[in-house]
């Protein structure tokens, strides 16, 4: 009996769950439900409606209010040159962005070689410096301008890249590894096949995560180099004079753009690795 039981314990086990339906708006008050289209769009939409009325009415008379920020972000965008700026900071984080990936990812793949896991270590460590420390050093080795605020933000974005990707490439199963073996690979196809092609979509989670952080530095790069411009000039230039609700419009400016790449981001990896959404619970 105890040897039946077990078989049916790991028989049932392995069977597939069945997914769960779809609940109603009360579903969204419980934890681990799932709601349909419909109604996350009706949550979404009222939770934005109590965030607009709680900033229309907050006590905090400091704050600007919503109609002040909209006509402080249409004179921008008409007479500010908002709209010229925030390209030129979009194309700076792309770039870096662009960078930090190739060498990041490098690096990470590059732990298979036990040559190379100090020194991943050691430039994953390096997240700990703060980059006020680096302006004189970059500006010796890059020159000023676009070279320097790039040389920054691919320093600053790669070193978390590295520790957050080779620590998917360490945390792979060591049964990976032995099934590709067992289907007679040699080693250089098994880090292609397990490491690189295996770990694809969570590569592209880590770049979803550091071109926010790109964004959260984007600031402080151009305005260490402001003769380049961008639209972080623009903030610190609105927030030096106390502009609020100018400088609330470039935060939602921020907020949108980083979005929109963000979701840009999510939909390169849903048609490159459509896989990836096939054993979650909330798609």
């Amino acid at each position: 009996m105890p040897e039946s039981n077990n078989v049916v314990e790991q028989t049932a086990i392995s069977l597939p769950a069945k997914p769960k339906k779809e609940g109603g708006l009360l579903s969204a008050f419980l934890p681990n439900q799932i709601v349909s289209p419909n109604i996350m769009r009706l949550l979404i939409g009222a939770e934005a409606l109590i965030f607009l009325v709680i900033w229309i009415n907050s006590p905090f008379k400091v704050l600007p209010r919503p109609f002040e920020v909209i006509e402080a972000l249409k004179q921008l965008w008409m007479k500010g040159g908002l709209g010229h700026e925030l390209l030129s900071s979009f194309q700076l984080n792309l770039q870096a962005l662009g960078l930090t990936t190739l060498i990041s990812l490098a690096f990470a793949y590059l732990t298979v070689l036990p040559v190379m896991r100090p020194i991943v270590a050691a430039i994953s460590k390096a997240r700990f410096l703060s980059l006020v420390g680096f302006p004189l050093v970059f500006t010796l080795i890059f020159g000023g301008g676009r070279p320097l605020q790039l040389g920054l933000m691919v320093f600053g974005m790669s070193v978390f890249f590295v520790t957050s990707m080779s620590s998917v490439v360490e945390d792979i199963p060591s049964d990976q590894f032995d099934y590709a073996r067992t289907l007679r690979m040699k080693e250089w196809r098994v880090v292609w096949e397990v490491v690189i092609l295996g770990t694809l979509d969570r590569a592209f989670e880590v770049m979803r995560q550091n071109a926010a952080i790109g964004w959260l530095m984007l600031t402080m790069v151009e305005g260490i180099s402001r003769a380049e411009g961008g639209i972080g000039v623009m903030l610190l230039n609105e927030n030096r004079y106390q502009k609020l609700p100018e400088v609330f419009a470039i935060q939602i400016v921020f907020l949108i753009v980083g979005l929109f790449q963000d979701s840009l981001i999510g939909l390169l990896r849903r048609v490159v690795c459509p896989y990836a959404q096939l054993t979650l619970e909330r798609k």
